[in-house]
């Protein structure tokens, strides 16, 4: 089995995987202040609630835009799983040329999306991530990631609106019924979603103008079924696209050192 392990700034989402199948998933707060013991003796528990041994497991893949994390889930790889985990990081093998100024600087999560996303559609596409920060990337008719835009996310905007404007409530994240709030704290609402819900149409708009052409808008992340439904421009939600790209990318670099192995 393979585990796959994305880790965010705001949360960290593991999946499992038998064969191309995933067979389960798991959600925790990222917190980076927790040793790899603390989060190792997490994860052994989720996998042993699952009904699964954690010797199952033959191998590990994270992609991870969290830097003291990385540290962190190579050691509670090596302690409890006795395994080297594979990082998406640069020299590995993906599979998808980084047209980026400097490709180094493409956060492993984009990249691991947009693999997905083309491996799935075989064409130009366009994924909206609904993370900490809400990011919208476009990958080529080629399978080449091209680049982006990267905003605030929901949650950042509202903590900041919070913060800065004394007299207004922390609310939560709701599709408002209409975009008139009658009060405060729907007035809130209606601004947050409703122009999220805009920023990321216009963006996705500018995006297939820039291109010539229609592609494929597939959205993911925490929120994405909550905003996506209001949005014109998205074609699909997939909750575990990244997921779905970090099993792609073990498996091509597993091909890879089968290869190596046979040509010694």
């Amino acid at each position: 089995m393979l585990l796959a392990i994305d880790i965010g700034n705001t949360s960290i989402v593991l999946g499992l995987y038998q064969g191309k199948k995933l067979i389960t998933h798991w959600r925790l707060f990222t917190v980076a202040e927790r040793t790899a013991d603390e989060y190792g003796v997490i994860v052994a528990h989720l996998v042993s609630a699952a009904g699964f041994r954690c010797d199952q497991i033959r191998a590990i893949v994270v992609s991870c835009v969290v830097p003291p994390m990385v540290s962190v889930t190579q050691e509670l790889a090596l302690k409890f799983f006795k395994l080297e985990p594979l990082m998406v990081s640069p020299g590995i093998k993906t599979g998808m040329p980084i047209l980026y100024d400097s490709p180094k600087d493409v956060g492993a999560d984009r990249i691991v999306n947009g693999i997905a996303a083309y491996e799935k559609y075989r064409g130009a596409c366009i994924v909206v991530d609904f993370g900490t920060a809400t990011t919208v990337d476009f990958i080529s008719t080629k399978g080449e990631y091209v680049g982006g835009a990267i905003a605030p996310g929901l949650l950042i905007s509202l903590e900041a609106l919070f913060q800065r404007a004394s007299k207004l409530p922390r609310i939560e994240i709701v599709k408002p019924k209409e975009v008139i709030g009658r009060n405060t704290i729907q007035s809130i609402q209606a601004g947050i979603f409703y122009g999220y819900v805009g920023l990321v149409d216009g963006i996705v708009q500018r995006i297939q103008k820039e291109n010539g052409g229609q592609s494929k808008v597939i959205a993911t992340g925490g929120l994405a079924p909550l905003v996506a439904s209001e949005c014109s421009t998205i074609d699909e939600v997939d909750e575990f696209l990244t997921l779905e790209g970090l099993r792609i990318i073990h498996d091509r670099n597993s091909l890879q050192e089968v290869k190596a192995r046979a040509q010694k």
